[in-house]
């Protein structure tokens, strides 16, 4: 392989597909005459043995001219010899550089119909023979000028589309620091009503552990998972426009005074149902009390018509329910739960999920309660935290 001094990085190296000796020195010296670098090749297999021998160190090829020769019979053969043996290669190696490397042919008059061919499968221009130096080195400026604005332009793309994956970047780590400053206000929020219905002091926490777990369980996807997290703290939220003498009366309720405090439920979705990062939780707010066999309310939903964070949460509330300690009562124990809420599948609870609590060990749910005790305030509920949720 007969090549010049190493091209600029502007111009790069010309490609000389021709296996006749006299346009070889012909084309070679009009191109080095205009201090363009040219490789001398006799053919595709020529070449890629040549290009091959030491890769890492051969320069860029910028422009391949190939020369059809006298009947054009070469003319395929070579191109997809070029095209995917060759320059495919070439572009790999490189890497950064993803922009086709251009073709022109070098044709004799008869052969024009298999250059028009060719052109429809990719090559860039072909020059007629007999060319004067004037019309080949026009071709081949013209031709290096395609590449470098075609270079240009992918860079530009490529610097483009890092711009973007950083800023990206940048405005997701943002909205996950917003997001945390908005549940750190809510959390704030739960602990204030636990404050106020100190009847259930530590629930709104134990219970969305609870949910968290056993929407890991069924195998909701981590972005769902924050939105039921949500959902689960915020359950009773409604309570905070609740009259304290009917929330904390140590008596039985009265039917009206039922009634109002059932309202607690679509309450607690009026309050948050605007705010657009809690506008599903506030779906299962509203859900919250309603049954699988329809028996609920405030809206009787029935089956799968009740979010699926609300199907959840009614299991794990349930469960904290019974194995918590109130004024009127003591704790019962997990296996007292467990039955009451198998005994409840198909009515209070969507079964499939009962199914996935019943073969969750107790194990998780003691770890969960202890944590929560030992830890207290230390304790977030929230996505953010979710590595603690097993």
């Amino acid at each position: 392989m007969e090549s010049s001094a190493r091209p600029s990085s502007a111009v790069g190296q010309i490609l000389l597909l021709t296996g006749e000796p006299a346009q070889t020195a012909r084309v070679s010296q009009v191109l080095q005459a205009q201090k363009l670098p040219v490789i001398c090749c006799t053919s595709p297999a020529h070449a890629i043995e040549s290009l091959a021998a030491d890769p890492a160190t051969n320069p860029r090829i910028n422009l391949v001219l190939m020369d059809t020769g006298p009947n054009a019979k070469h003319l395929f053969p070579w191109l997809r010899q070029v095209t995917e043996n060759l320059l495919a290669p070439l572009v790999l190696l490189w890497n950064s550089d993803r922009v086709q490397i251009p073709i022109v042919l070098l044709v004799d008059p008869h052969s024009v119909p298999q250059a028009m061919q060719a052109l429809q499968m990719g090559v860039y221009d072909y020059v007629l023979k007999p060319f004067s130096p004037e019309q080949l080195l026009a071709t081949v400026r013209r031709t290096l000028q395609y590449r470098r604005l075609q270079t240009q332009n992918d860079l530009f793309r490529h610097h483009l589309e890092q711009l973007i994956t950083a800023r990206t970047e940048m405005l997701q780590q943002s909205m996950r620091q917003l997001e945390n400053s908005y549940d750190v206000t809510l959390e704030a929020l739960g602990n204030a009503l636990d404050l106020k219905d100190a009847e259930t002091e530590g629930h709104s926490k134990r219970v969305t552990a609870y949910t968290l777990a056993l929407g890991r369980a069924v195998g909701l996807p981590e972005p769902q998972l924050r939105i039921v997290g949500r959902g689960a703290f915020l359950h009773d939220i409604g309570k905070m426009a609740i009259p304290d003498a009917i929330l904390r009366k140590p008596a039985k309720l009265t039917p009206e005074e039922r009634a109002v405090m059932r309202s607690h439920a679509e309450l607690g979705y009026q309050m948050i149902r605007k705010i657009p990062y809690l506008q599903e939780p506030a779906e299962i707010v509203y859900a919250h009390q309603e049954h699988f066999d329809g028996s609920g309310y405030p809206r009787g939903l029935r089956g799968e018509e009740i979010h699926v964070g609300a199907r959840i949460f009614a299991i794990a509330d349930t469960f904290d329910a019974i194995t918590s300690n109130r004024p009127y009562r003591k704790a019962n124990t997990m296996e007292a739960a467990r039955k009451e809420i198998l005994r409840c599948a198909g009515t209070q609870f969507d079964p499939s999920i009962v199914d996935v609590f019943v073969a969750t060990p107790d194990s998780i749910w003691q770890d969960l309660r202890e944590g929560i005790m030992r830890d207290g305030v230390a304790f977030s509920p929230f996505g953010y935290t979710f590595g603690n949720i097993p």
